[in-house]
């Protein structure tokens, strides 16, 4: 069996705070909690929350990265609750802007370097 990585973009593992505003449904508010990045990709991020969230349910993430703080929107892919009774998010990013791309290029790319890593 091969291990070759299957991912268009690389994950990196990056713990930042996050802030997380959770879009309510139509008989319900929108929920804010606070969570960390456990990694972060072009494409996406894996968020660690203390509460559980809905596959399907979409949100905006603030996202400290570096010296900037990145808003983006994203929707939850897939949830699971870990050992430690927190709750791990696999949120893909939607309608990222120029700005927001350059920002998680950047952060991606000085991460890889930092841990001599490459390209």
């Amino acid at each position: 069996m091969s291990s070759k990585e299957k991912r268009k973009f690389a994950r990196i593992s990056s713990l930042n705070l996050s802030y997380v505003l959770v879009d309510g449904n139509q008989d319900e508010s929108d929920m804010q909690t606070m969570g960390r990045t456990l990694n972060v990709s072009e494409v996406g991020v894996r968020l660690e929350t203390n509460v559980p969230v809905d596959i399907g349910r979409q949100m905006m993430v603030s996202i400290g990265l570096e010296e900037e703080l990145v808003d983006i929107r994203g929707r939850v892919v897939h949830s699971k609750q870990n050992e430690d009774g927190k709750y791990e998010l696999g949120v893909e990013f939607l309608d990222k802007d120029a700005p927001t791309s350059k920002s998680l290029k950047k952060f991606i790319k000085a991460f890889r370097e930092q841990r001599g890593l490459g390209e």
